[in-house]
């Protein structure tokens, strides 16, 4: 008899044994012969080597699926057991970025999304702008949950410039933190349909996920991490230069925003604009311009965003 131990990395066991251990129970049901336990993040198998190397091949199976579509259930787990494989989604396959919480499929899910992924393949640095709910965001993130889920990049920085539209934040309360995690929230929304409550809040107290405000770029380099800079629109030119120079070695750069919600005193003075004509000529640069037939959100802010857009034309 031999004993052999398996690590279900960072998978919150709860996650993975299910509750009450309901299926680490199933998996055990079907090895009778071998002795199995479950000490956290650790599956400590006894018994005979031949038996071992098949269940530790259907564990890792199992841990394989669970990476790629962030759930387990007991039906998957029995048929992995007896089956040794892994059901695509039948739909679309190809436009599937990553899986969310609870099996959810974060796709590609208009032509410029898809652009977006495809480019994100072939070049370091993409620029993503159009109106808002086009998906340059929700995009851009799934693919960096992707990277880190991959192990291409070891880190996920997410910024935003801290400009607002009428407000300050020197008028909120709190401090520094406070004040700006509201501004964030809509990266920690994205992030939260993505990956667990528990292993989110573990990737931000361990900084494998930093979400902060353009300012704390500066003097920075930024290797092995896939960067994030959202509301670009509101960058200056010299703010813009700053964050692209923070590019470190094996980094992924995805600049958004939208051109047409600028809250800069002068609309020219957006280093998303500039950037838009001064870089287009340089290989390992994409640009996506995103378009009012890529709003996913609600049937009306399509409506809303060409009403507004009708008026501007008509000044």
């Amino acid at each position: 008899m031999i004993e052999r131990r398996i690590s279900i990395g960072n998978i919150d066991p709860i996650d993975f044994y299910g509750i009450n251990n309901a299926k680490f129970i199933t998996l055990k049901e079907f090895f009778p012969k071998l002795k199995i336990t479950a000490r956290g993040d650790e599956i400590i198998i006894q018994g005979e080597e031949s038996d071992i190397d098949v269940l530790v091949a259907k564990i890792n199976a199992l841990l394989e699926h669970y990476n790629k579509y962030n759930m387990l259930t007991i039906a998957n787990l029995k048929r992995i057991i007896l089956e040794d494989e892994i059901v695509e989604d039948p739909e679309d396959p190809a436009s599937i970025i990553v899986f969310g919480n609870n099996g959810k499929i974060i796709r590609a899910r208009t032509t410029n999304q898809r652009k977006l992924v495809d480019l994100a393949k072939t070049n370091d640095l993409l620029f993503a702008s159009g109106p808002a709910g086009s998906g340059k965001t929700y995009t851009a993130i799934a693919l960096a949950v992707k990277a880190l889920r991959n192990k291409e990049v070891k880190r996920i920085i997410l910024s935003r410039p801290a400009v607002e539209a009428g407000e300050s934040l020197g008028f909120l309360p709190g401090d520094m933190k406070e004040k700006v995690d509201p501004y964030l929230q809509p990266l920690y929304d994205a992030l939260s349909d993505m990956i667990p409550s528990k292993k989110l809040s573990e990737y931000l107290e361990t900084e494998i996920i930093q979400i902060a405000p353009l300012a704390y770029m500066r003097g920075r380099t930024l290797n092995d991490a896939f960067v994030i800079l959202d509301e670009a629109q509101n960058t200056t030119k010299n703010q813009l230069k700053m964050f692209l120079t923070r590019m470190g070695v094996n980094a992924k750069f995805v600049i958004t925003g939208d051109m047409s919600q600028i809250d800069l005193p002068k609309q020219s003075d957006s280093g998303l604009i500039h950037a838009f004509k001064l870089l287009h000529h340089i290989k390992g640069i994409a640009f996506v311009e995103f378009g009012n037939s890529d709003i996913v959100r609600h049937r009306l802010v399509k409506e809303i965003v060409n009403a507004y857009n009708n008026e501007e034309k008509t000044k």
